[in-house]
C-alpha cells in the first residue's frame, strides 16, 4: 500500500504547491493580458502557451538546462542552499507549475475579458486603484473562470509526467509522483499497483471535469 500512498501524497503536495504558484502568477498575467494589449503581451502569451504544444520531455530538457548544476541558476541555488535543485521535489514543483500555468491562465483571461469596461471605468472614477479593482471587482465577477483555471491547473499539475521525470527523476519517496509510479509499476510488472493508481488518477480527473461542468452551468 505504501507504494501507492507515498507517490499519491507526494503528487498532491507537489500539485497543491504548483497550483498556488501558478495561481499567483496566472492571476497577474491574466490581468495584464486582458487589459493591456500590446506586442509584448502577445509574445509573452505565446511563450506561456508553449508548454501545451511541445512534448513534455522537451520542456523537461529545457528546465534541466536552465536549472542543472552547470547552469548559472543551478549553481546560484546550490551555493545558496548547499544542494542542487534538480532531482528534488522542488524541481518537480517547478515543472508542474510551468505545465499548469497556461491551462490556468486561459479561462481566467477569458473571464477577465468578458467583464464590462464600463464597470471598471466606474470604479476608476470612484477612485479605486488598479489592485483594488482586481481584488474587489474583477476577480469576484470572474470567479467561475478563476475556479475553472484552478481546477484545470491542479489536474495538469497532478498528472505531470515527462518534464518531472526529466528534471526531478524517479526517486521513490522523494520525486516519484503518481504518474511516474504508474510507469514504474508497469515496467516492473506490478500490474495490480498500476491498476489501482490509474483508477485513482482517472477518478480524480473525471471529478475535476465534473466540477468545471457544474460551475459553467
Amino acid at each position: 500500500m505504501d507504494t501507492i500512498l507515498t507517490p499519491l501524497f507526494l503528487s498532491l503536495k507537489i500539485a497543491a504547491i504548483a497550483t498556488l504558484f501558478a495561481f499567483i502568477g496566472g492571476i497577474l498575467l491574466s490581468w495584464w493580458f486582458a487589459f493591456n494589449k500590446s506586442k509584448l503581451t502577445d509574445i509573452l502569451s505565446i511563450v506561456i502557451t508553449i508548454p501545451l504544444v511541445i512534448p513534455p520531455t522537451v520542456l523537461g530538457y529545457y528546465l534541466l538546462l536552465l536549472l542543472g548544476r552547470g547552469s548559472p541558476i543551478g549553481q546560484w541555488v546550490e551555493n545558496l542552499t548547499g544542494q542542487p535543485i534538480t532531482f528534488t521535489w522542488k524541481a518537480a514543483v517547478i515543472a508542474a507549475t510551468i505545465a499548469a500555468l497556461p491551462l490556468l491562465i486561459r479561462p481566467i483571461q477569458a473571464s477577465f475579458e468578458s467583464i464590462s469596461k464600463d464597470t471598471i471605468g466606474a470604479a476608476e472614477i470612484d477612485g479605486a486603484g488598479k489592485f483594488q479593482i482586481l481584488v474587489h471587482i474583477i476577480i469576484p465577477l470572474a470567479y467561475k473562470g478563476v475556479l475553472a483555471g484552478l481546477v484545470l491547473g491542479f489536474a495538469r499539475a497532478m498528472g505531470e509526467f515527462g518534464a518531472t521525470l526529466m528534471v526531478a527523476g524517479n526517486i521513490p519517496g522523494k520525486t516519484q509522483t503518481l504518474s511516474i509510479a504508474i510507469y514504474d509499476a508497469v515496467q516492473a510488472d506490478r500490474m495490480a499497483d498500476a491498476h489501482m493508481m490509474v483508477i485513482i488518477l482517472s477518478v480524480a480527473t473525471i471529478f475535476f471535469l465534473y466540477l468545471i461542468h457544474r460551475w459553467f452551468r
